[in-house]
């Protein structure tokens, strides 16, 4: 195997495999103590599996993972690393995720907690290594680094106008709300090109988003979705299995 591959080979098993886990998951859950406890149980159980997919094999590099569930009336969202989802709800920038970062006061605190280090080199990072709290894969910095996702709700609502799923090389030269400001203009733009026969907005946005993080100097692998929320829905059962999409 490439190094090339080696170093990409976590990133790509979740983009591949992760959203399916969930389905399965999701699938064997009960949901006896309520449908989010279902929803934490399948989350934390797929990114478990996924982590659990590098754990004997030859250290590779780790990946962050935002995996986004879309159903009639709810956002659910589980996140690792510091990828993050943002939600544009009328003109306001929602993070619907909190970066895990080793400047949290909270990460740290655990980290220590479990025998581990918190060092400062260029910033600050994991035993001066790694610049983010928890991954999928990284195992040679367990237990300190850990796959464990945070999971999060928000009810939908008819404002809700679009979602930025994206890595951390857009965050790391954009603020969410720089990223929203700059998704609305260029959506309110194309909605009404799409009126007459272009394509819808959202490729075109997340490929703006990128090309804007490039002339912003990013120096990181950058991955962007963009969600269009404001397209005329039928409101369906609660119930009604959701889709999911993944970054």
């Amino acid at each position: 195997m490439a190094l090339g591959d080696v170093e990409d080979a976590v990133s790509n098993y979740c983009a591949d495999h992760l959203h399916d886990l969930l389905a399965q998951e999701w699938k064997e859950a009960v949901d006896e103590d309520g449908w989010k406890h279902r929803w934490e149980t399948a989350i934390l159980r797929a990114y478990e599996r996924a982590d659990d997919a590098f754990k004997d094999g030859p250290d590779t590099p780790g990946s962050t993972a935002v995996v986004v569930v879309l159903s009639a009336c709810q956002i659910i969202v589980g996140n690792c690393g510091d990828s993050r989802a943002v939600l544009c709800r009328g003109d306001e920038a929602i993070p619907l995720t909190v970066d895990h970062k080793p400047n949290r006061e909270d990460e740290v605190k655990r980290i220590t907690n479990a025998g581990g280090k918190v060092l400062y080199t260029d910033c600050e990072r994991v035993e001066g290594v790694l610049s983010m709290t928890r991954a999928i894969g990284d195992h040679f910095l367990k237990p300190w680094v850990i796959s464990v996702p945070e999971v999060t709700f928000m009810a939908r609502s008819e404002e809700d106008e679009f979602l930025i799923m994206a890595s951390d090389g857009l965050w790391d030269v954009m603020t969410s709300e720089e990223a929203v400001k700059f998704a609305s203009l260029v959506h309110s733009r194309l909605q009404k090109w799409a009126t007459m026969g272009y394509d819808g907005p959202a490729k075109i946005i997340a490929k703006g988003l990128l090309a804007s993080a490039i002339k912003k100097g990013s120096c990181d692998n950058i991955s962007v979705i963009f969600i269009d929320l404001s397209m005329p829905r039928r409101r369906k059962k609660p119930h009604k299995e959701p889709e999911a999409s993944q970054a």
